[in-house]
């Protein structure tokens, strides 16, 4: 398994938390400091903590679980879309709607329609319609897109949802609360992190962070895969 070291962790700026007037109490026991103002994350338990949140990852992969991938924060949509192409995961970077867990029964039914459309596009199928129908389809089929695209092979429930960015993604957090859906999240110090499964501390907004935490998360799944084809 291939864990940042400390070094190549504080090199990317993950220590750095939030200022010291927005913080959350319950990330009291991951801050090792104040400096000017601003809190610093103990890069030890950042370690400690991703290492948990890989070895998990890592068994819901073996056992041929899905992990969804979200982030739509700006810097960090794009690296999240293709860690998760990579690892073969299902993502969200665009807007969470309301309900992706909560009321997955229509989505389900919405990814069905998206597939069925891909479908007939790929296989010439469409082309049985007019210029106008063909040109309110492909509409249709670029709004889906957006909000579906990353989930045309999901056909159930995530088992995880893997987050960057807890108060950013509050709404998808609240759902898999209620659908107890685990998470697996990056935390800064401005959040509660006994809202998630597998607390990550770390500097949420650096690219840098974005990088060499994901390097680390797509190497773990892609592993995993291998030993299960292997397997098979």
């Amino acid at each position: 398994m291939n864990i940042p070291k400390i070094k190549e962790l504080f090199k990317a700026g993950a220590h750095f938390g939030h200022r010291t007037n927005r913080w959350h109490p319950k990330m009291k026991p991951f801050i090792f400091c104040s400096k000017k103002g601003v809190y610093v994350i103990d890069l030890n338990q950042t370690q400690e903590c991703l290492e948990s949140a890989l070895t998990y990852m890592q068994k819901l992969v073996k056992e041929e679980k899905s992990i969804l991938f979200v982030g739509t924060k700006n810097q960090v949509k794009k690296p999240m879309q293709e860690a998760a192409i990579a690892c073969g995961m299902p993502y969200i970077v665009g807007k969470w709607s309301g309900g992706y867990l909560t009321n997955f029964v229509v989505i389900k039914r919405s990814i069905k329609k998206y597939q069925d459309l891909l479908a007939q596009k790929e296989t010439g199928k469409l082309d049985k319609y007019n210029k106008k129908e063909r040109l309110n389809i492909d509409r249709e089929l670029k709004k889906m897109e957006a909000k579906l695209g990353g989930l045309v092979n999901l056909n159930k429930l995530p088992d995880a949802l893997f987050v960057w960015d807890i108060k950013k993604e509050a709404t998808a957090i609240e759902e898999a609360l209620s659908m107890k859906v685990p998470v697996i999240a990056i935390v800064d110090t401005n959040v509660n992190p006994d809202l998630v499964k597998y607390p990550i501390p770390a500097n949420d907004d650096s690219t840098k962070t974005v990088k060499v935490i994901l390097a680390a998360v797509v190497d773990v799944i892609v592993e995993a895969r291998k030993a299960v084809v292997k397997k098979d």
